[in-house]
């Protein structure tokens, strides 16, 4: 079976099951009261480089995610700008060869709300997930690692429907060493996405 063959199925699988989620969810959102913010869906495309340990692996990503208000589901005070995100992302590198890559994290996103103006609202994100990358630098030790994230973003808003989104992210790679060899790898992503 080919990288290309094992990477395809579990990525369209993903990317139906986000849209599914994203066109039922429109109708719940609508339900909810007045004063409970709707849950929100998003895709994005993203591309990335890698900045250390080597800087010749570039990486094409479809990543899509629910968010919800943060005490919504921890049920504990937060601040009202404070809000919780699942997000599953699968791609593959088209440089310096073609491998898969999959992940699925969660994130805290904060938006700076004192910084906003009518058509542009600026936000922090930063969490955690795991990956799977089909390809490993030397001493990288493991295939499935742990993958922080921090992020700075803009949110597009539109006179009607959904706004889009454009974030730049830290992303960082390393199986917190669990195994002896633990060389972490570090990339910048930038990803452009409609939410709804």
């Amino acid at each position: 079976m080919t990288v290309h063959s094992r990477f395809l199925r579990p990525f369209f699988a993903i990317v139906f099951f986000l849209l599914v989620s994203a066109v039922s969810g429109i109708g719940f959102a609508e339900e909810n009261s007045a004063n409970e913010i709707p849950i929100r869906y998003g895709l994005a495309p993203a591309v990335g480089k890698t900045f250390d340990p080597v800087t010749d692996i570039h990486f094409v990503q479809l990543s899509g995610f629910v968010m919800w208000d943060y005490d919504r589901i921890w049920r504990h005070w937060a601040p009202d700008p404070l809000r919780f995100k699942v997000e599953c992302a699968a791609g593959t590198t088209v440089a310096p060869e073609t491998r898969a890559m999959i992940s699925v994290g969660m994130m805290a996103l904060y938006y700076l709300d004192f910084f906003s103006t009518s058509r542009l609202l600026p936000y922090l994100e930063g969490g955690i997930g795991v990956i799977y990358t089909d390809f490993q630098v030397t001493g990288q030790g493991s295939r499935f690692n742990f993958n922080p994230q921090i992020g700075f973003g803009m949110e597009f808003k539109r006179d009607s429907g959904a706004p889009f989104f454009g974030t730049i992210r830290l992303n960082h790679i390393s199986n917190g060493g669990l195994n002896r060899e633990n060389r972490g790898v570090n990339s910048l992503v930038l990803m452009i996405g409609r939410s709804w």
